[in-house]
Protein backbone atom coordinates (compact mmCIF):
# COMPACT_ATOMS: atom_id res chain seq x y z
CA UNK A 1 0.00 0.00 0.00
CA UNK A 2 2.90 2.42 1.05
CA UNK A 3 4.67 1.81 -2.46
CA UNK A 4 1.13 2.41 -4.71
CA UNK A 5 0.87 5.80 -2.32
CA UNK A 6 4.74 6.51 -3.18
CA UNK A 7 3.79 5.98 -6.57
CA UNK A 8 0.91 8.43 -7.06
CA UNK A 9 2.69 11.21 -5.32
CA UNK A 10 5.82 10.40 -7.69
CA UNK A 11 3.14 10.60 -10.43
CA UNK A 12 1.39 13.54 -9.08
CA UNK A 13 4.75 15.87 -8.90
CA UNK A 14 6.16 15.01 -12.47
CA UNK A 15 2.34 15.77 -13.76
CA UNK A 16 2.62 19.30 -12.13
CA UNK A 17 4.52 22.06 -13.94
CA UNK A 18 8.27 22.93 -12.39
CA UNK A 19 7.43 26.09 -11.31
CA UNK A 20 6.01 28.35 -8.32
CA UNK A 21 9.40 29.68 -7.03
CA UNK A 22 11.02 33.19 -7.13
CA UNK A 23 11.38 33.84 -10.96
CA UNK A 24 14.38 34.86 -11.91
CA UNK A 25 15.21 38.75 -13.43
CA UNK A 26 18.05 40.14 -14.43
CA UNK A 27 19.25 43.94 -14.90
CA UNK A 28 16.52 44.48 -17.24
CA UNK A 29 13.78 44.16 -14.91
CA UNK A 30 11.70 41.48 -16.79
CA UNK A 31 11.33 37.93 -16.58
CA UNK A 32 13.36 36.20 -19.67
CA UNK A 33 15.35 39.38 -19.82
CA UNK A 34 12.36 40.65 -21.90
CA UNK A 35 11.83 38.14 -24.56
CA UNK A 36 8.50 37.14 -25.81
CA UNK A 37 7.89 33.97 -24.11
CA UNK A 38 4.94 32.91 -26.12
CA UNK A 39 7.11 33.76 -29.63
CA UNK A 40 9.75 30.68 -28.54
CA UNK A 41 6.48 28.22 -29.50
CA UNK A 42 6.45 30.18 -33.05
CA UNK A 43 10.59 29.63 -33.76
CA UNK A 44 12.43 27.14 -35.36
CA UNK A 45 13.65 24.62 -33.45
CA UNK A 46 17.77 23.42 -34.29
CA UNK A 47 18.74 20.18 -33.42
CA UNK A 48 21.21 19.69 -30.78
CA UNK A 49 24.83 20.71 -31.36
CA UNK A 50 23.41 24.44 -33.06
CA UNK A 51 22.54 27.26 -32.24
CA UNK A 52 18.96 27.59 -31.50
CA UNK A 53 16.86 30.53 -33.35
CA UNK A 54 17.32 33.82 -32.24
CA UNK A 55 14.16 34.53 -29.55
CA UNK A 56 12.19 37.62 -30.34
CA UNK A 57 12.09 41.05 -27.96
CA UNK A 58 9.14 41.92 -26.03
CA UNK A 59 8.05 45.46 -25.93
CA UNK A 60 7.31 47.67 -23.01
CA UNK A 61 3.79 48.17 -24.30
CA UNK A 62 2.77 44.69 -24.00
CA UNK A 63 3.28 43.03 -20.58
CA UNK A 64 1.76 41.38 -17.76
CA UNK A 65 1.96 40.13 -14.06
CA UNK A 66 3.15 36.51 -13.08
CA UNK A 67 4.95 35.01 -10.29
CA UNK A 68 6.23 38.48 -9.06
CA UNK A 69 7.88 39.33 -12.08
CA UNK A 70 6.79 41.61 -14.98
CA UNK A 71 7.30 39.69 -18.87
CA UNK A 72 7.31 41.78 -22.07
CA UNK A 73 5.80 40.42 -25.35
CA UNK A 74 5.80 41.16 -29.00
CA UNK A 75 2.17 42.10 -29.58
CA UNK A 76 -0.95 42.22 -27.27
CA UNK A 77 -2.11 38.76 -29.11
CA UNK A 78 1.11 37.14 -27.29
CA UNK A 79 0.37 39.12 -23.90
CA UNK A 80 -2.99 38.10 -23.73
CA UNK A 81 -2.13 34.50 -25.09
CA UNK A 82 0.28 34.42 -21.67
CA UNK A 83 -2.06 35.58 -19.67
CA UNK A 84 -4.64 32.74 -20.53
CA UNK A 85 -1.67 30.22 -19.40
CA UNK A 86 1.20 31.69 -17.65
CA UNK A 87 2.42 28.47 -16.74
CA UNK A 88 2.51 26.77 -20.17
CA UNK A 89 4.69 29.46 -21.75
CA UNK A 90 7.02 30.33 -18.63
CA UNK A 91 10.34 28.79 -18.75
CA UNK A 92 11.23 25.80 -16.13
CA UNK A 93 12.31 26.21 -13.01
CA UNK A 94 11.62 29.84 -12.75
CA UNK A 95 13.60 31.22 -15.79
CA UNK A 96 16.64 29.50 -13.83
CA UNK A 97 19.92 27.24 -16.03
CA UNK A 98 17.97 24.16 -16.49
CA UNK A 99 21.64 22.30 -16.14
CA UNK A 100 22.41 24.08 -12.93
CA UNK A 101 18.94 22.93 -11.45
CA UNK A 102 20.13 19.41 -12.07
CA UNK A 103 23.38 19.86 -10.76
CA UNK A 104 21.79 20.94 -7.52
CA UNK A 105 21.54 25.22 -7.79
CA UNK A 106 19.69 28.26 -8.84
CA UNK A 107 21.89 29.99 -11.68
CA UNK A 108 20.42 32.41 -14.18
CA UNK A 109 19.90 31.52 -17.87
CA UNK A 110 20.16 33.08 -21.29
CA UNK A 111 17.03 33.23 -23.23
CA UNK A 112 19.40 32.66 -26.37
CA UNK A 113 20.31 29.08 -24.97
CA UNK A 114 16.79 27.71 -24.92
CA UNK A 115 14.98 24.34 -26.26
CA UNK A 116 11.23 23.58 -25.69
CA UNK A 117 11.04 19.55 -24.64
CA UNK A 118 7.78 17.84 -24.38
CA UNK A 119 5.90 20.55 -25.07
CA UNK A 120 8.14 22.96 -21.97
CA UNK A 121 10.22 25.89 -22.24
CA UNK A 122 14.70 25.38 -20.71
CA UNK A 123 16.84 27.50 -20.59
CA UNK A 124 20.52 27.23 -20.09
CA UNK A 125 23.10 29.89 -19.31
CA UNK A 126 26.33 29.29 -21.57
CA UNK A 127 27.19 27.73 -24.58
CA UNK A 128 29.55 25.42 -22.79
CA UNK A 129 26.30 23.96 -20.44
CA UNK A 130 23.99 23.91 -23.41
CA UNK A 131 26.38 21.13 -24.83
CA UNK A 132 26.73 19.54 -21.22
CA UNK A 133 22.86 19.94 -21.77
CA UNK A 134 21.86 18.12 -24.85
CA UNK A 135 24.31 15.35 -23.90
CA UNK A 136 21.76 13.41 -22.41
CA UNK A 137 18.62 15.98 -22.02
CA UNK A 138 15.87 13.07 -20.69
CA UNK A 139 18.98 12.26 -18.34
CA UNK A 140 19.41 16.15 -16.90
CA UNK A 141 15.61 17.05 -16.67
CA UNK A 142 14.89 13.71 -14.75
CA UNK A 143 17.79 15.24 -12.37
CA UNK A 144 16.48 18.52 -12.66
CA UNK A 145 12.84 17.67 -11.37
CA UNK A 146 14.40 15.44 -8.12
CA UNK A 147 16.12 18.12 -7.67
CA UNK A 148 14.03 20.74 -7.76
CA UNK A 149 11.55 20.62 -4.79
CA UNK A 150 14.57 21.12 -2.54
CA UNK A 151 16.42 23.90 -3.99
CA UNK A 152 12.84 25.78 -5.23
CA UNK A 153 12.51 27.64 -2.03
CA UNK A 154 15.69 29.21 -2.10
CA UNK A 155 15.36 32.44 -3.57
CA UNK A 156 15.88 33.52 -6.85
CA UNK A 157 19.24 33.54 -8.68
CA UNK A 158 20.99 37.40 -8.25
CA UNK A 159 23.66 36.88 -10.56
CA UNK A 160 24.18 38.22 -13.88
CA UNK A 161 24.18 36.27 -16.98
CA UNK A 162 27.98 35.72 -18.38
CA UNK A 163 28.52 36.87 -21.98
CA UNK A 164 24.83 38.13 -22.45
CA UNK A 165 23.95 41.99 -22.79
CA UNK A 166 20.41 42.55 -23.21
CA UNK A 167 18.47 46.14 -23.06
CA UNK A 168 15.44 44.17 -22.18
CA UNK A 169 11.99 44.99 -24.13
CA UNK A 170 11.83 47.60 -26.90
CA UNK A 171 10.20 50.85 -26.03
CA UNK A 172 7.62 52.33 -27.53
Amino acid sequence: MKRLAFAAAAALSFALPAFAGEQYVDGTGYAVSGYDVVAYRSLEMNPPGTPQTAPVRGNAAYTAEYNGATWAFSSAENRDTFAANPAYYAPQYDGHCAYGVSKGGKVPANPNLWRIVDDKLYLNITDVVVGFWEADIPGNITLAEGNWPGIEPKAASDSVIPKFTSEGPVAN
